[in-house]
């Protein structure tokens, strides 16, 4: 019996075959490895991240395999170290920062992706391990965190004093004007940096961080109707929050 999975509750209720090495324990370790992540992967995709179905699915997979197999080896060697699982950890580390990049609105993209498929490497190595309870109950919470809790961030990002913007105007004269009806709402503006990425395109586009100074401002005025009340602004030609 693998001593890893003993007080498993799950692995206690199906009986000693799923703590062991048996074709049963290898195909329903697998099995859940390979589900969990390709609904993980799912919610990914269909918000059209970098990562996708399959990408999780392998990840979570190979992490699996390597749980497994450090677990036969530590069985007949009687000792060792659980080295494909770490180099496992490792690699999916890496291959994670590989779906960060900046976009065009020097936005940072794919940490949330990033995270998701190191997370989901761990998931599968603890199946891989035979630790049920511990895998699922880890894949409801990043399922959570990854569906529902995004909605509750932008509420509480909407309600801070701080946020960013992306600032396209028509022309660079218009930016002093635009600063003036900053300061008018009561507004702090902490950095302007000009965006080198829009360059010859007609348009003067910045990322601004901006400070909510007015008490008026910060009980009743959340981070979209201050940039809908902006638009409203003629040399504005597109402006909109950084999340």
């Amino acid at each position: 019996m693998n001593l890893m999975t003993v007080n498993d509750p799950i692995a206690g209720a199906l009986g000693g075959w799923a703590s062991g090495m048996t074709l049963g324990a290898l195909l329903i370790r697998v099995g859940l490895s390979l589900l969990c992540s390709a609904i993980i992967g799912w919610e990914r995709s269909s918000k059209r991240h970098s990562a996708g179905l399959r990408t999780f699915m392998l990840v979570s997979l190979v992490g699996t395999v390597s749980a497994i197999l450090d677990s036969y080896l530590l069985t007949v060697a009687g000792g060792g170290f659980f080295w494909l699982s770490a180099g496992t950890v490792i690699g999916t580390a890496i291959l994670s920062v590989h779906s960060i990049f900046y976009s065009s609105r020097n936005q940072i993209r794919g940490l949330t992706t990033a995270v998701g498929l190191w997370a989901a490497g761990v998931i599968g190595i603890a199946l891989g391990l035979g630790c049920y309870t511990t895998g699922l109950i880890s894949f409801v919470a990043l399922l959570c965190a990854l569906r529902w809790f995004p909605s509750l961030e932008v509420a509480l990002k909407n309600r801070s004093n701080h946020f960013e913007i992306h600032l396209e105007l028509t022309n660079s004269v218009s930016l002093q004007d635009f600063v003036t009806v900053i300061r008018r709402l009561g507004l702090k503006i902490d950095d302007i940096e000009q965006n080198p990425a829009y360059v010859g395109s007609g348009l003067s586009v910045y990322t601004i961080a901006i400070s909510v100074g007015n008490e008026m401002l910060k009980k009743y005025k959340t981070h979209a109707e201050i940039i809908e009340a902006l638009k409203s602004l003629e040399y504005i030609h597109h402006i909109e929050e950084i999340s």
